[in-house]
């Protein structure tokens, strides 16, 4: 998952308070369409929750990890892991009936050129480790600055999100701001409007956090651990020196996408994870596990009778850079292309270590959670439905902006998702829904080397994945309650057994 988008972001913005109601309960040329399998005959088949199976889904993380341990230890974009990466998937792809095509674009490069430096030279000496104690944000602009640090708005979880914030800011002065509600790039840039010479993120909790800024600031950025922060924010007459030596190149990627030949193509599901990992490891849940459940999906689904609306599959590429290859297939449509999708559904995460059962929130219930179309509450409902028929407990999870449906909600395209947790802290409560320890993060390992296969939750992988089948099959026949389209055929429902489903 992207670092960046949103201030509960760097690490995922997680799920904002339980929802006790619901406890226990292209861009381009679209490319030419394959044949993915034989259709098979109306109620013969399972339903496809049944279909898209853990252990399918595991086989591709495994062969994701091998990829990324024999090609310098991840996929991230731009690397000989992330290409090997993408030819596994169209193979896969390919052997299904599909014919995926490649999705090019430019993008701006973010990299530092030599190790960072963070350190506070008043009232004494204190030099802080990288990666430890602070994080350099992605597309942090370079400096070196030596000056007194100065508290912003630290009471409030929207320091630093508004420009009366810095009232009465010092010039050059560096900022120290609170994660919180805002986008990092919010803050960072109210600083620098007001003169701060650098700005800092305290994270909200103790350990440092991987943040972007998404386009080059004009000042250095950097994520503080909490532990770090708290201390600086405690020192009188505290003076820091911050280097960031970082540059910016045009650099291209790609990303893949198939669809099924037949279905409307004016009424398209549309159904994506990224492919990409961070550069620290193989990125075997972030996003190993959501690329891996599209992969099957699309596997699974072309072994089904014809769907009435067409689904579109998408591995995003450069999305750890800042949702890059799903903001460029967006920009890339045409109006035209914009219309003819009826939905997005993001799958990025679903295999976390200490995992959840997260519905992004269409509503828009929570603090932080903002910008979804009309009909993307409808979204939420049909997976929060499906979970409460499991006897399974689900919750909404902010829907902040971190991940690939942002660019189609900021187009006007309905938009949900499942997410099983990064760096939010799991409640004891949330342990009696879903075990795991509380008092740790939903994925301890979240844009770490240990990102491994040896932590995944085999437990969420199957739940989540289920659910998210579902949802794509229910779209795919039917998306009436998310733009009012009904069924070319009939207008009837998805129906599960006795059940009915709307």
């Amino acid at each position: 998952m992207a670092v960046g988008a949103l201030a509960a972001s760097p690490a995922h913005a997680e799920a904002g308070p339980p929802d006790h109601s619901r406890a226990p309960e292209h861009a381009g040329k679209p490319g030419k369409p394959g044949k993915p399998g034989k259709p098979g005959k109306p109620g013969d088949d399972p339903p496809l929750s049944e279909r898209v199976t853990a252990e399918a889904i595991r086989a591709h993380m495994e062969n994701l990890d091998t990829i990324a341990e024999y090609n310098g230890g991840n996929r991230a974009t731009g690397t000989p892991g992330y290409d090997v990466a993408a030819l596994y998937v169209e193979d896969q792809l390919k052997r299904a009936g599909y014919e995926p095509y490649r999705h090019e674009y430019e993008y701006e490069l973010w990299r530092e050129q030599s190790p960072s430096v963070l350190a506070q030279t008043a009232p004494e000496e204190v030099v802080y480790e990288s990666g430890s104690d602070y994080v350099t944000m992605s597309y942090s602009g370079a400096g070196d600055v030596t000056a007194p640090a100065v508290a912003v708005n630290t009471d409030s979880p929207e320091s630093g999100c508004s420009p009366d914030d810095f009232a009465g800011f010092p010039e050059g002065a560096i900022a120290i701001t609170l994660r919180g509600t805002c986008p990092f790039a919010q803050k960072t840039q109210n600083a620098a409007d007001a003169g701060a010479s650098a700005a800092l993120v305290v994270n909200n909790a103790p350990e440092a956090f991987q943040g972007t800024v998404s386009e080059l600031s004009d000042i250095p950025a950097v994520g503080v651990s909490g532990a770090a922060g708290t201390d600086m924010l405690a020192t009188e007459g505290l003076e820091l020196r911050v280097r960031v030596d970082a540059e910016v190149n045009v650099d291209s990627s790609f990303s893949i996408l198939a669809e099924t030949p037949g279905g409307r193509d004016d009424n398209v599901v549309m159904v994506g994870g990224h492919l990409d990992s961070v550069e620290e490891g193989p990125g075997i849940n972030d996003n190993g596990s959501g690329s891996a459940f599209v992969l099957e999906t699309a596997i699974q689904l072309a072994k089904q009778e014809d769907p009435n609306n067409k689904v579109r599959f998408a591995f995003w590429g450069t999305e750890e850079e800042g949702l890059v290859g799903s903001t460029r297939y967006v920009e890339d449509l045409s109006d035209d292309q914009v219309d003819d999708i009826a939905l997005y559904l993001n799958f990025d995460m679903i295999g976390s270590h200490n995992y959840a059962r997260f519905v992004l929130d269409g509503r828009m219930e929570l603090p932080g959670s903002g910008g979804a179309p009309s009909g993307s509450g409808a979204i939420a409902k049909v997976f929060e439905d499906y979970f409460a028929a499991q006897d399974q407990v689900s919750e909404p999870g902010v829907l902040s902006g971190r991940s690939d449906y942002q660019p189609f909600m900021a187009a006007g395209i309905p938009a949900g998702g499942l997410f099983s947790g990064a760096d939010g802290v799991k409640t004891e409560e949330q342990v009696e829904w879903y075990g795991g320890t509380a008092g740790e993060q939903f994925d301890p390992y979240y844009h770490t080397a240990e990102d491994t296969l040896e932590y995944i939750n085999w437990d969420s992988v199957a739940e989540l994945s289920a659910a998210g089948a579902h949802g794509v099959e229910f779209f795919s026949r039917n998306t009436l309650p998310v733009n009012g389209v009904l069924r070319a055929v009939d207008t009837g429902f998805p129906r599960v057994g006795d059940d009915w489903r709307m």
